[in-house]
Protein backbone atom coordinates (compact mmCIF):
# COMPACT_ATOMS: atom_id res chain seq x y z
CA UNK A 1 0.00 0.00 0.00
CA UNK A 2 2.89 2.13 0.66
CA UNK A 3 4.58 1.65 -2.32
CA UNK A 4 1.42 2.07 -4.45
CA UNK A 5 0.55 5.30 -2.73
CA UNK A 6 3.92 6.70 -3.79
CA UNK A 7 3.54 6.05 -7.11
CA UNK A 8 0.27 7.77 -7.01
CA UNK A 9 2.27 10.55 -5.62
CA UNK A 10 5.01 10.52 -8.18
CA UNK A 11 2.45 10.23 -11.19
CA UNK A 12 0.40 13.44 -9.71
CA UNK A 13 3.39 15.29 -9.07
CA UNK A 14 4.19 16.98 -12.40
CA UNK A 15 0.76 18.70 -12.61
CA UNK A 16 2.03 20.79 -15.56
CA UNK A 17 4.71 18.38 -17.57
CA UNK A 18 5.20 14.87 -16.90
CA UNK A 19 9.26 14.41 -15.40
CA UNK A 20 11.51 11.99 -15.95
CA UNK A 21 10.72 10.21 -12.99
CA UNK A 22 7.50 9.65 -13.81
CA UNK A 23 8.43 8.18 -17.26
CA UNK A 24 11.24 5.77 -15.22
CA UNK A 25 8.71 5.03 -13.28
CA UNK A 26 6.74 3.51 -16.20
CA UNK A 27 9.88 2.38 -17.95
CA UNK A 28 9.98 0.32 -14.59
CA UNK A 29 6.68 -1.01 -14.67
CA UNK A 30 6.42 -2.19 -18.18
CA UNK A 31 9.70 -4.57 -17.99
CA UNK A 32 8.38 -5.94 -14.82
CA UNK A 33 5.07 -6.82 -16.49
CA UNK A 34 6.56 -7.94 -19.53
CA UNK A 35 8.84 -10.67 -18.05
CA UNK A 36 6.40 -11.80 -15.98
CA UNK A 37 3.58 -12.48 -18.11
CA UNK A 38 4.83 -15.62 -19.61
CA UNK A 39 6.18 -16.90 -16.65
CA UNK A 40 3.22 -15.90 -13.94
CA UNK A 41 -0.30 -16.81 -13.75
CA UNK A 42 -1.84 -14.01 -14.79
CA UNK A 43 -3.92 -13.74 -11.37
CA UNK A 44 -0.56 -12.53 -9.75
CA UNK A 45 0.09 -9.26 -12.65
CA UNK A 46 -3.41 -8.52 -14.09
CA UNK A 47 -4.49 -5.65 -11.10
CA UNK A 48 -1.19 -4.01 -11.94
CA UNK A 49 -1.04 -4.53 -15.36
CA UNK A 50 -4.69 -2.41 -15.52
CA UNK A 51 -3.79 -0.28 -13.55
CA UNK A 52 0.07 0.67 -15.47
CA UNK A 53 -2.45 0.84 -18.22
CA UNK A 54 -4.96 3.22 -16.92
CA UNK A 55 -1.94 5.58 -15.40
CA UNK A 56 -0.34 5.66 -19.06
CA UNK A 57 -3.55 6.41 -20.66
CA UNK A 58 -4.46 9.10 -18.36
CA UNK A 59 -0.84 10.84 -19.52
CA UNK A 60 -1.52 10.57 -22.73
CA UNK A 61 -5.26 11.94 -22.54
CA UNK A 62 -3.82 15.06 -19.79
CA UNK A 63 -2.44 17.28 -22.11
CA UNK A 64 0.86 17.36 -20.29
CA UNK A 65 2.73 15.29 -22.74
CA UNK A 66 5.97 17.15 -24.56
CA UNK A 67 6.17 15.98 -27.94
CA UNK A 68 9.49 14.02 -27.47
CA UNK A 69 7.70 11.88 -24.70
CA UNK A 70 4.55 11.27 -26.73
CA UNK A 71 6.06 8.54 -29.17
CA UNK A 72 7.51 6.64 -26.23
CA UNK A 73 4.25 6.78 -23.54
CA UNK A 74 2.22 5.67 -27.47
CA UNK A 75 4.65 2.75 -27.44
CA UNK A 76 3.91 1.87 -23.79
CA UNK A 77 0.51 2.06 -24.12
CA UNK A 78 0.79 -0.61 -27.18
CA UNK A 79 2.95 -2.95 -25.55
CA UNK A 80 0.95 -2.75 -22.00
CA UNK A 81 -2.67 -3.07 -24.45
CA UNK A 82 -0.87 -5.75 -26.27
CA UNK A 83 -0.53 -7.44 -22.95
CA UNK A 84 -4.30 -7.07 -21.50
CA UNK A 85 -5.57 -8.80 -25.02
CA UNK A 86 -3.52 -11.61 -23.95
CA UNK A 87 -4.91 -12.06 -21.16
CA UNK A 88 -8.38 -11.54 -22.29
CA UNK A 89 -7.49 -14.50 -24.68
CA UNK A 90 -5.43 -16.56 -22.33
CA UNK A 91 -9.43 -15.97 -20.12
CA UNK A 92 -11.05 -16.90 -23.69
CA UNK A 93 -13.03 -14.06 -24.21
CA UNK A 94 -11.91 -13.23 -27.68
CA UNK A 95 -14.49 -10.14 -28.54
CA UNK A 96 -12.63 -8.17 -25.48
CA UNK A 97 -8.97 -9.38 -26.36
CA UNK A 98 -9.72 -8.19 -29.91
CA UNK A 99 -10.93 -4.95 -28.87
CA UNK A 100 -7.91 -4.02 -26.60
CA UNK A 101 -5.49 -5.23 -29.84
CA UNK A 102 -7.26 -2.90 -31.55
CA UNK A 103 -6.32 -0.41 -29.25
CA UNK A 104 -2.64 -1.70 -28.90
CA UNK A 105 -2.46 -1.28 -32.76
CA UNK A 106 -3.90 2.67 -32.82
CA UNK A 107 -1.12 2.94 -30.05
CA UNK A 108 1.43 1.61 -32.23
CA UNK A 109 0.45 3.23 -35.40
CA UNK A 110 0.46 6.68 -32.89
CA UNK A 111 4.27 6.02 -32.36
CA UNK A 112 4.86 5.45 -35.74
CA UNK A 113 6.24 1.51 -34.82
CA UNK A 114 6.49 -0.93 -37.77
CA UNK A 115 6.98 -3.75 -35.34
CA UNK A 116 4.23 -3.29 -33.05
CA UNK A 117 2.39 -2.81 -35.72
CA UNK A 118 3.02 -6.39 -36.81
CA UNK A 119 3.02 -7.74 -33.57
CA UNK A 120 -0.67 -6.82 -33.30
CA UNK A 121 -1.52 -8.13 -36.67
CA UNK A 122 0.41 -11.32 -34.89
CA UNK A 123 -1.93 -11.02 -31.63
CA UNK A 124 -5.24 -11.11 -34.13
CA UNK A 125 -3.90 -14.46 -35.58
CA UNK A 126 -3.59 -15.84 -32.03
CA UNK A 127 -7.02 -14.85 -31.10
CA UNK A 128 -8.27 -16.36 -34.36
CA UNK A 129 -5.90 -19.44 -34.00
CA UNK A 130 -7.33 -20.55 -30.47
CA UNK A 131 -10.64 -19.22 -31.48
CA UNK A 132 -10.81 -21.95 -34.22
CA UNK A 133 -10.88 -19.25 -37.26
CA UNK A 134 -7.90 -20.79 -39.26
CA UNK A 135 -8.99 -18.90 -42.34
CA UNK A 136 -8.61 -15.52 -39.88
CA UNK A 137 -5.45 -16.15 -38.39
CA UNK A 138 -4.16 -16.94 -41.59
CA UNK A 139 -5.41 -13.99 -43.10
CA UNK A 140 -3.91 -11.31 -40.02
CA UNK A 141 -0.66 -13.44 -39.88
CA UNK A 142 -0.06 -12.69 -43.56
CA UNK A 143 -0.91 -9.52 -43.17
CA UNK A 144 1.39 -8.69 -39.97
CA UNK A 145 4.43 -10.50 -42.23
CA UNK A 146 4.10 -7.94 -45.14
CA UNK A 147 4.58 -5.49 -42.68
CA UNK A 148 7.29 -7.24 -41.07
CA UNK A 149 9.01 -7.87 -44.42
CA UNK A 150 11.49 -5.31 -44.18
CA UNK A 151 12.52 -5.60 -40.43
CA UNK A 152 14.98 -7.68 -39.00
CA UNK A 153 13.80 -8.47 -35.33
CA UNK A 154 11.59 -11.68 -34.31
CA UNK A 155 8.78 -10.09 -34.80
CA UNK A 156 9.07 -11.51 -38.39
CA UNK A 157 9.72 -14.95 -37.84
CA UNK A 158 6.57 -14.90 -35.19
CA UNK A 159 4.32 -13.99 -37.74
CA UNK A 160 5.50 -16.98 -40.33
CA UNK A 161 4.83 -18.99 -37.67
CA UNK A 162 1.54 -18.40 -36.80
CA UNK A 163 0.94 -18.57 -40.59
CA UNK A 164 2.04 -21.97 -40.59
CA UNK A 165 0.23 -23.18 -37.66
CA UNK A 166 -2.92 -21.39 -39.45
CA UNK A 167 -2.28 -23.18 -42.84
CA UNK A 168 -2.10 -26.47 -41.07
CA UNK A 169 -5.10 -26.46 -39.61
CA UNK A 170 -6.45 -25.54 -42.98
CA UNK A 171 -4.96 -29.09 -44.39
CA UNK A 172 -2.61 -26.80 -46.38
CA UNK A 173 0.81 -28.61 -46.05
CA UNK A 174 2.48 -27.18 -49.14
CA UNK A 175 2.03 -23.68 -46.95
CA UNK A 176 3.15 -25.46 -44.04
CA UNK A 177 6.37 -26.47 -46.03
CA UNK A 178 6.88 -23.58 -47.73
CA UNK A 179 6.30 -21.07 -44.91
CA UNK A 180 8.54 -23.21 -42.27
CA UNK A 181 11.38 -23.44 -45.08
CA UNK A 182 11.47 -19.74 -45.29
CA UNK A 183 11.45 -19.43 -41.49
CA UNK A 184 14.42 -21.44 -41.04
CA UNK A 185 16.59 -18.94 -43.85
CA UNK A 186 15.41 -15.94 -42.04
CA UNK A 187 16.47 -17.03 -38.49
CA UNK A 188 20.10 -16.85 -40.08
CA UNK A 189 19.56 -13.32 -40.35
CA UNK A 190 18.02 -12.11 -37.66
CA UNK A 191 19.34 -9.23 -35.57
CA UNK A 192 17.61 -8.47 -32.19
CA UNK A 193 15.86 -5.10 -32.15
CA UNK A 194 13.82 -2.83 -29.07
CA UNK A 195 10.77 -5.41 -28.78
CA UNK A 196 13.36 -8.34 -28.78
CA UNK A 197 15.25 -6.58 -26.09
CA UNK A 198 12.19 -5.85 -24.53
CA UNK A 199 11.67 -9.51 -24.21
CA UNK A 200 8.70 -11.94 -22.78
CA UNK A 201 6.19 -12.26 -25.72
CA UNK A 202 7.84 -9.75 -27.85
CA UNK A 203 10.54 -11.98 -28.69
CA UNK A 204 10.52 -15.05 -30.54
CA UNK A 205 13.40 -17.15 -28.96
CA UNK A 206 14.78 -20.32 -31.46
CA UNK A 207 12.82 -22.31 -28.47
CA UNK A 208 9.81 -21.18 -29.56
CA UNK A 209 10.15 -21.06 -33.14
CA UNK A 210 10.79 -25.07 -32.54
CA UNK A 211 7.31 -25.26 -30.74
CA UNK A 212 5.21 -23.51 -33.86
CA UNK A 213 7.18 -25.30 -36.16
CA UNK A 214 6.46 -29.17 -34.74
CA UNK A 215 2.62 -27.80 -34.02
CA UNK A 216 2.21 -27.24 -37.19
CA UNK A 217 3.16 -30.27 -38.29
CA UNK A 218 0.79 -32.31 -35.41
CA UNK A 219 -1.99 -30.73 -36.48
CA UNK A 220 -1.36 -31.71 -40.14
CA UNK A 221 -1.46 -35.32 -38.46
CA UNK A 222 2.39 -36.28 -38.69
CA UNK A 223 4.15 -38.30 -36.39
CA UNK A 224 6.93 -39.59 -37.44
CA UNK A 225 10.41 -40.67 -35.22
CA UNK A 226 12.08 -37.42 -36.97
CA UNK A 227 9.27 -35.42 -35.63
CA UNK A 228 8.65 -37.34 -31.94
CA UNK A 229 12.81 -35.75 -31.90
CA UNK A 230 12.30 -32.64 -32.94
CA UNK A 231 9.23 -32.46 -30.77
CA UNK A 232 11.19 -34.26 -27.54
CA UNK A 233 13.53 -31.30 -28.41
CA UNK A 234 10.59 -28.49 -28.29
CA UNK A 235 9.99 -29.68 -24.20
CA UNK A 236 13.31 -29.97 -23.43
CA UNK A 237 14.11 -25.95 -25.05
CA UNK A 238 11.32 -25.29 -22.23
CA UNK A 239 13.10 -27.17 -19.39
CA UNK A 240 14.21 -24.98 -17.67
CA UNK A 241 12.58 -22.08 -15.57
CA UNK A 242 15.35 -19.44 -15.22
CA UNK A 243 16.09 -19.28 -18.76
CA UNK A 244 14.87 -16.38 -20.08
CA UNK A 245 12.75 -17.42 -22.93
CA UNK A 246 10.82 -19.95 -20.42
CA UNK A 247 7.07 -19.60 -20.22
CA UNK A 248 4.97 -22.08 -19.02
CA UNK A 249 2.34 -22.02 -21.71
CA UNK A 250 4.56 -22.71 -24.49
CA UNK A 251 5.91 -25.59 -22.00
CA UNK A 252 2.40 -27.02 -21.48
CA UNK A 253 1.79 -26.50 -25.73
CA UNK A 254 5.06 -28.57 -26.80
CA UNK A 255 4.06 -31.53 -23.94
CA UNK A 256 0.38 -31.74 -25.87
CA UNK A 257 1.92 -31.97 -29.46
CA UNK A 258 4.72 -34.50 -28.05
CA UNK A 259 1.73 -36.51 -26.63
CA UNK A 260 -0.31 -36.16 -29.77
CA UNK A 261 3.50 -37.52 -31.83
CA UNK A 262 3.54 -40.32 -29.56
CA UNK A 263 -0.15 -41.24 -30.07
CA UNK A 264 0.03 -40.99 -33.89
CA UNK A 265 2.96 -43.63 -34.03
CA UNK A 266 0.82 -45.55 -31.41
CA UNK A 267 2.39 -45.08 -28.20
CA UNK A 268 -0.08 -44.42 -25.32
CA UNK A 269 1.57 -44.95 -22.48
CA UNK A 270 4.47 -42.72 -24.02
CA UNK A 271 1.61 -40.17 -24.75
CA UNK A 272 0.05 -40.33 -21.21
CA UNK A 273 3.85 -39.21 -20.19
CA UNK A 274 4.07 -36.38 -22.34
CA UNK A 275 1.28 -34.69 -20.94
CA UNK A 276 1.04 -35.74 -17.31
CA UNK A 277 2.48 -32.23 -16.49
CA UNK A 278 0.00 -30.34 -18.22
CA UNK A 279 -2.69 -32.36 -16.11
CA UNK A 280 -1.02 -31.52 -13.01
CA UNK A 281 -1.15 -27.66 -13.71
CA UNK A 282 -2.28 -25.77 -11.21
CA UNK A 283 -5.98 -24.44 -11.60
CA UNK A 284 -4.66 -20.77 -11.87
CA UNK A 285 -2.46 -21.93 -14.83
CA UNK A 286 -4.79 -23.17 -17.45
CA UNK A 287 -5.51 -20.55 -19.80
CA UNK A 288 -7.23 -21.23 -23.15
CA UNK A 289 -4.46 -22.48 -24.97
CA UNK A 290 -3.78 -24.55 -22.52
CA UNK A 291 -7.42 -25.92 -22.19
CA UNK A 292 -7.65 -26.63 -25.98
CA UNK A 293 -3.86 -28.32 -26.63
CA UNK A 294 -5.73 -30.84 -23.85
CA UNK A 295 -8.44 -31.31 -25.88
CA UNK A 296 -6.86 -32.08 -28.90
CA UNK A 297 -5.00 -34.74 -27.43
CA UNK A 298 -8.62 -36.38 -25.83
CA UNK A 299 -10.20 -35.93 -29.42
CA UNK A 300 -7.07 -37.50 -30.75
CA UNK A 301 -7.84 -40.50 -28.20
CA UNK A 302 -11.28 -40.89 -29.04
CA UNK A 303 -10.56 -41.23 -33.06
CA UNK A 304 -7.17 -43.40 -32.35
CA UNK A 305 -6.57 -47.31 -33.30
CA UNK A 306 -5.59 -47.51 -30.04
CA UNK A 307 -9.18 -46.01 -28.08
CA UNK A 308 -9.79 -49.24 -27.52
CA UNK A 309 -6.88 -49.94 -25.22
CA UNK A 310 -7.25 -49.54 -21.25
CA UNK A 311 -4.51 -47.24 -21.10
CA UNK A 312 -5.80 -44.76 -23.68
CA UNK A 313 -9.50 -45.14 -22.30
CA UNK A 314 -7.98 -44.46 -18.46
CA UNK A 315 -5.93 -41.28 -20.27
CA UNK A 316 -9.33 -40.06 -21.88
CA UNK A 317 -11.15 -39.84 -19.12
CA UNK A 318 -8.48 -38.09 -17.02
CA UNK A 319 -8.32 -35.64 -19.71
CA UNK A 320 -12.32 -35.17 -19.17
CA UNK A 321 -11.52 -34.52 -15.82
CA UNK A 322 -9.43 -32.00 -16.94
CA UNK A 323 -11.35 -28.64 -15.85
CA UNK A 324 -11.92 -26.49 -18.43
CA UNK A 325 -13.37 -23.51 -16.64
CA UNK A 326 -9.87 -21.51 -17.10
CA UNK A 327 -10.15 -19.56 -13.68
CA UNK A 328 -7.20 -17.79 -15.03
CA UNK A 329 -8.79 -14.90 -12.65
CA UNK A 330 -11.28 -15.20 -9.94
CA UNK A 331 -14.88 -13.88 -10.67
CA UNK A 332 -15.15 -10.17 -10.62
Amino acid sequence: MAVRRAKEFLLGADRERVGTDTLDLLDDEVQRLVAAYPREPLSAIWDDLLETQEQVFRLLEGGRVRPSQLRDLNVKGAVLSFLVAKGFNDMEVPHQAMTMTRVAAACARDAEHPGLIAFTDGLKSLIAYWSDKPADAYHYASKGAETAAGLQGTVGLWLLGLRARAAAVLGDEETVRTVNRHAASRRERVVHDDLDKLGGLFTYAPEKQLYYSVEAEVLLGHGDAQLAAQAEQAVMGFSDPDAPSWAFGDLAGAQCDLALVRLFSGDVEGTADAIRPVLDLPASHRNNGIIVSAMRVRHALTSSPARSAVAAKDLRAEIEAFPTSRPALPHG
